[in-house]
């Protein structure tokens, strides 16, 4: 009978304790599991929303005015661009396959950055004054460049987030056209924003109209001015591409039979329209029109837009797909008798030839025997 030795028993190593920083990696780690972007960029949206729904009682109990608008107007305003932008970027973010830091960083950054201004301008509205170009005080004029430097980050971040998405190789090419052509025109718009920080011909420290002060008689909702230029309207035609390119481009999807390059197509012709509506818009404010009043120029270069793009349009899509214009360059031209094309009728003799069998003789032909002797 044997024995079976005893194994000695390995002492336990002593666990060593983390460090302060090891211990804030693995916090963050978590973190970044249990929240992901486009949660982040939700929230953002949520409290968005609910700044709208306060502006909204604002509108109806708050009876005051500010540069001649209703005093809640703007929060109510930029509420419902921020929450629209917000959604459409948590669009964009949910198709970047990876890049889950930068992903995080972009969304928690613009969700940041968005909020904190509607957070000032509904400070300056509880103040009783303008949030925008607005330099009576010290304080005002260091909350409105506080707010410049945010956009410029909501820029920089909404370019990242377009180069992320795009990176995607599987993407669809209709909706890619929409993401890349929806942040470009948005990224116009946003730019368009330095016509009014320069515009200090008729506002000392920058404005939007275009020919008086602000505070002017302006559109319902809007407030655009209904007697002189205008720069906000040029503004919004290119910062809501971002939510205009992409809707079109998952309507064509889902809406049509097209193939991703067709659709991509005429996702390109509605950017290329937008962005030239943008300029327009711009150029017809910088000359001190008002959106409804418009002179012969601007609606003789609004119809040659309208015509380009439905040109465009046309082109589109009477253009064969890739794949027909393949078979139609390989069939060749047809014969006189228009039948059946010439390079087909050859292709046609050269297939069937093997038909008859490789060892088929042919007539008027011997096979040669072993030795060369005829058989």
């Amino acid at each position: 009978m044997t024995t079976t030795a005893a194994v000695p028993a390995v002492p336990a190593v002593p666990a060593v304790p983390a460090t302060p920083a090891e211990r804030a990696r693995r916090l963050a780690g978590g973190g970044r599991r249990r929240l992901d972007p486009g949660t982040v960029l939700a929230v953002g949206a949520a409290a968005s929303a609910a700044l709208l729904a306060v502006s909204a009682a604002g509108l109806v109990l708050d009876d005051r005015t500010i540069t001649g608008a209703p005093a809640w107007l703007k929060p109510a305003k930029f509420a419902v661009s921020v929450t629209a932008y917000l959604l459409s970027l948590r669009w964009v973010l949910s198709h970047v396959r990876g890049h889950r830091r930068a992903t995080g960083a972009v969304s928690a950054a613009v969700a940041v950055a968005l909020v904190l201004e509607l957070g000032a301008i509904t400070t300056q509205v509880l103040r009783d004054t303008s949030s925008h170009f607005n330099a009576t005080t010290p304080f005002d004029g260091a909350l409105f460049q506080a707010m410049g430097a945010v956009i410029s980050l909501v820029f920089l971040a909404t370019v990242a987030a377009g180069v992320l998405a795009l990176r995607n190789r599987d993407l669809d090419a209709g909706v890619a056209a929409g993401i890349g052509w929806g942040v470009a025109v948005s990224l116009l718009g946003m730019a368009e924003a330095v016509l009014m920080i320069t515009n200090g011909a008729w506002n000392p420290t920058g404005g939007h109209t275009v020919g008086a002060p602000d505070g002017g008689p302006g559109l319902p909702l809007t407030g655009w001015s209904t007697a002189h230029g205008d720069l906000r309207v040029a503004h919004f035609a290119g910062l809501h591409a971002l939510q205009v390119l992409p809707l079109l481009a998952w309507a064509l999807a889902r809406g049509t039979g097209l193939d991703p390059r067709t659709r991509a197509r005429l996702v390109a012709v509605a950017g290329t329209a937008q962005a030239a509506l943008v300029v327009l818009l711009a150029w017809q404010a910088l000359r001190g029109q008002a959106l409804l009043r418009p002179d012969a120029p601007t609606l003789l270069a609004l119809a040659v837009l309208a015509a380009a793009t439905a040109a465009g349009v046309l082109l589109v899509l009477r253009r064969p797909p890739r794949g027909a214009r393949l078979a139609a360059s390989r069939r060749g031209p047809l014969d006189r008798a228009g039948a059946v094309p010439a390079r087909a009728r050859l292709l046609q003799r050269r297939d069937a030839r093997p038909a008859a069998g490789r060892g088929a003789r042919r007539p008027g032909r011997r096979r040669a025997g072993v030795g060369g002797r005829a058989r």
